[in-house]
């Protein structure tokens, strides 16, 4: 994805008060962290890399309410009612419209419950205080992020990594298709990277937007980890300097070929390969506040096409919007009726499954249709699109394709969770997105066609 337009590259910079900070959130070694049907431990031991949360806040000016990133090595929301607590209890905190904050997860798959529900389950008493704590300390790193933000430069480019793979694999003598690596298929390779840099051309942070499920780390492993994000967090801050915050991309079909390991060393490996992409992007972006321009001609022995760096002006423009999106709910049992089963169900698997479908349920109501949450942000010449659910790629894809040249980050899992977004001609398949998702067919394509017409508002 390319961000060239006309005789010069594109202008995608912000210039405004932006603020960095980041707080460790282990929880309590314990703490209930079944992740896995096919698990046989309710609880982790240890720690492979620590668990952190970061922030990013951007303002015009001082004193202007502030848009408030965060992004958290956390997997996904069990209970709209636990998001919601935190999420409210960050805004009430800071007296922040709703619409000016997105609280990310990365979607690690080996992270602690963030479920109050799992409070009879081993190590399940410490969900709820771990929950408290993750407040306080978000809104901690909020404060020290704006009482620091200093003027700097916001800049994006695209980059590509391979690490992420197609994931739904087609099993035709089951007439089924299942989660793993499908070598056939393609799969979106888009990276999208921000850098921040201050006054003196520091750089302060770093975004890190991909698509690709952290499921590297599965059922034999027993350590709480941000699975390959880690190390490629690591790798990226010893090069840079600053602090990088990853924001998931529309990952719904896409993870690392080589997954589904207890090897915190698998990991480690996808971690650096991801950022020695990043690493190779932002060398490509040049000195801070320059685009390339198309100068003239030299007549040599062919006609020789010149482009030299010069100056540009960003952007001071901040806008932010929250939107809902009524999407139609596929035929479903009702809430008691998921329970009764529950109830019924030993198999430990089955009963994982049926678990997560009675919070979905709960989540999304018994009615025809339910309202998910949309966020889109303008942050000088570029775009943020954030929704609960795990889209496939296609959005990405699709909604960067109608903005360009303007970059868009588009991230997964924001401000909530309900359930997968496949395309509408998936729903014929015998496969987990399909079964697993509330949402009948053509909720992704709704969504696609909603952001894209929000994109073109706040950016007219």
């Amino acid at each position: 994805m390319g961000t060239r337009y006309g005789n010069e590259t594109a202008n995608t910079a912000f210039f405004g008060l932006i603020g960095v900070s980041r707080r460790e959130i282990n929880p309590p070694l314990g703490i209930y962290a079944r992740n896995w049907g096919a698990g046989s431990t309710d609880i982790s031991v240890g720690f492979h890399r620590p668990l952190t949360l970061t922030c990013l806040t951007f303002q015009t000016y001082a004193g202007e309410q502030p848009l408030v990133l965060i992004g958290a090595d956390l997997g996904w929301w069990k209970s709209a009612a636990d998001e919601l607590k935190l999420r409210k209890g960050i805004l009430d905190s800071l007296g922040l419209e709703e619409s000016r904050l997105m609280f990310c997860l990365s979607h690690t798959h080996a992270g602690p419950s963030l479920s109050t529900a799992d409070a009879d389950k081993p190590g399940g008493e410490w969900v709820e205080p771990y929950l408290g704590q993750l407040k306080e300390k978000a809104v901690d790193a909020v404060l020290e992020a704006l009482n620091a933000a200093a003027l700097s430069t916001l800049e994006w480019r695209y980059g590509t990594c391979d690490l992420a793979t197609n994931r739904d694999l087609p099993i035709e003598q089951e007439r089924r298709v299942v989660v793993g690596f499908n070598p056939t298929a393609e799969a979106d390779d888009t990276l999208l990277i921000g850098r921040v840099t201050d006054a003196d051309g520091n750089v302060t942070a770093t975004l890190v937007n991909y698509a690709c499920h952290p499921t590297t780390l599965a059922w034999d492993n027993r350590l709480l980890s941000p699975d390959y994000v880690g190390a490629m967090r690591e790798l990226v801050e010893s090069r840079t300097g600053g602090l990088v915050l990853f924001l998931q991309g529309a990952s719904g079909e896409l993870a690392p070929a080589e997954q589904y390991v207890g090897d915190t060393e698998v990991a480690d490996a996808h971690g650096r390969r991801l950022g020695y992409a990043v690493l190779a992007t932002l060398e490509g972006m040049g000195n801070k506040e320059t685009i390339l321009n198309y100068s003239h001609v030299v007549e040599s022995g062919a006609s020789l096409a010149v482009w030299n760096r010069r100056k540009m002006a960003p952007s001071a423009q901040i806008a932010a919007v929250r939107s809902q999106v009524a999407m139609r709910l596929k035929d479903m049992p009702t809430l008691s009726e998921i329970e009764a089963q529950w109830l019924a169900c030993t198999d430990l698997v089955l009963k994982e499954r049926l678990w997560r479908k009675k919070e979905i349920r709960k989540t999304v109501g018994e009615g025809d249709t339910s309202a998910m949450p949309l966020w889109v942000w303008r942050i000088g010449n570029a775009c943020l699109v954030g929704q609960p659910n795990e889209a496939y790629s296609g959005y990405q894809q699709s909604v960067r394709a109608a903005c360009a040249p303007v970059p868009v980050s588009v991230i997964n899992i924001v401000n909530g969770y309900a359930g997968y977004l496949p395309p509408e001609d998936r729903y014929g398949d015998d496969m987990y997105a399909v079964w697993q998702t509330p949402f009948a067919a053509g909720a992704l394509e709704q969504l696609e066609k909603q952001t894209i017409d929000l994109l073109k508002q706040i950016l007219s």
